[in-house]
């Protein structure tokens, strides 16, 4: 596995066309990358046409433009759904309308998915996979030395308190419940919080104008119960500055009992983090059932298509992202042979994901892997059973990522300082967030 570095030229004097694609993160374990490396193999059997490298590569906001610019991108690479919009509107991605609508599932898809890889101009810029929604994960054994029944997770706000404080006061050392809050992780889970209970973080009116109102009844009655399992409760630990690898790395090593994240994080707990997934247990986020705009958070990946390469790259990049992502949820016999791969290198075979297509091809899929499954199906039952009365939010449209950063020093405030003035904080982010947002219109 090599530095990302995109493929010149694009073709080579055989007439084969050569791809430089990034599906794993850096850091991946060995199995992760020998079951890489055998999917490699198998895609170019199948198109001995396309020649294929496979690398390590990590997208991030703050390089993207340098690379684009300097052509060191990768051929394919993936970006979270909070960006994938942007960039396409942005002109920074490939369109490839034409060879998605040649694959064998592009009327299939689930449209509210597909939203986040197409333009305000109807076109397609990339294809999404591993959508999730936020959960709730928890350790099944700490549950159990605690006294609490790992089969009865908690389904409300008030059994979430009621058991992470039990936890702390009956398993010395772990924090019952624990929330992210760094890094921009704070915002996000917060983010879910509100949408939980039916608030929204930003408005978009009629005319387009995106409003931004954290300074909300809902944000607030989130922190507010953040405030109480921690000062009132004391079920929060001792760390409060967490964010998405060192809460994986904490809750891994039994140092948490509970913590908010998506609902596939189970699949990293695993490669980087050597969790036994025996031990693993997540359900639903709760949400306020008596609020008909209560949901769920939503989001995912998105693999797209370096927008610098020739339209035989483009097509061969399609080819390769549905090969890879796509037709495992589809196809019997390709998904029976990423599961048997999956499973030898100690992958997540059956981790809880949100459906591309509808509930009945999600289901069909789960037939396929389950002589394969390595989660215990009763440990993830929980979610796969709640989460599909459960109505999906996506992420707030605008700044997303900066309004999440902001409201990170919120969140550490509200865990750090007893007395913190939440109205002033809130109403903070509300003027810098809508300042951007404000200087995106006179551009």
């Amino acid at each position: 596995m090599l530095s990302a570095c995109s493929s010149d030229g694009g073709s080579s004097s055989n007439g084969q066309v050569n791809l430089v694609v990034a599906p794993v993160l850096p850091g991946a374990t060995e199995d992760a990358l020998k079951t890489l490396n055998t999917r490699v193999k198998e895609f170019e059997k199948k198109n001995p046409d396309i020649h294929v490298k496979a690398i390590e590569y990590q997208w991030t906001a703050s390089t993207f433009a340098a690379e684009l610019a300097g052509g060191t991108l990768p051929d394919v690479f993936n970006v979270p759904f909070t960006d994938s919009k942007t960039l396409a509107n942005n002109g920074q991605l490939a369109d490839i309308t034409t060879p998605f609508k040649q694959t064998s599932t592009a009327d299939k898809w689930n449209k509210t998915v597909l939203n986040v890889a197409t333009g305000d101009n109807g076109k397609i810029y990339g294809i999404p996979w591993g959508p999730y929604a936020m959960a709730l994960s928890y350790n099944r054994d700490i549950f159990t030395q605690a006294g609490l029944d790992p089969d009865k997770p908690p389904t409300t706000l008030d059994e979430i308190e009621a058991d992470a404080k039990t936890i702390s006061e009956k398993v010395p050392g772990v924090a019952g419940y624990m929330q992210m809050t760094k890094d921009s992780t704070g915002g996000w889970n917060l983010a879910t919080s509100t949408y939980a209970l039916g608030g929204r973080l930003e408005s978009t009116g009629s005319d387009g104008k995106v409003t931004v109102k954290t300074d909300n009844d809902q944000t607030k009655q989130a922190l507010a119960w953040l405030k109480k399992l921690r000062w009132d409760d004391n079920s929060m630990g001792s760390n409060f500055l967490w964010d998405w690898s060192g809460i994986n790395q904490g809750f891994a090593s039994g140092k948490i009992g509970m913590y908010m994240s998506g609902s596939d994080v189970v699949g990293s707990l695993m490669q980087t983090n050597g969790f036994d997934p025996s031990k693993y247990g997540v359900t639903t986020y709760p949400i306020d059932t008596s609020n008909g705009k209560a949901g769920i958070l939503s989001g995912g990946n998105v693999d797209v298509v370096n927008v610098k390469d020739t339209p035989e790259q483009i097509a061969a990049a399609v080819k390769w992202i549905d090969f890879y992502r796509t037709q495992p949820q589809v196809d019997e016999s390709d998904a029976v042979t990423l599961a048997k791969s999956n499973k030898a290198g100690n992958q997540a075979v059956n981790a809880p994901t949100l459906p591309l297509f509808d509930k009945a091809t999600w289901q069909q899929y789960q037939t396929w892997i389950k002589p394969y499954a390595n989660i215990p199906a009763g440990n993830v039952k929980p979610f796969n059973d709640g989460i599909f009365s459960q109505t999906i939010i996506p992420e707030p449209p605008a700044h997303t990522q900066d309004l999440y950063a902001a409201l990170d020093s919120v969140v550490q405030a509200v865990l750090t300082d007893k007395n913190a003035d939440v109205d002033t904080l809130l109403k903070g982010v509300d003027t810098k967030i809508q300042a951007l947002i404000d200087a995106d219109a006179k551009k």
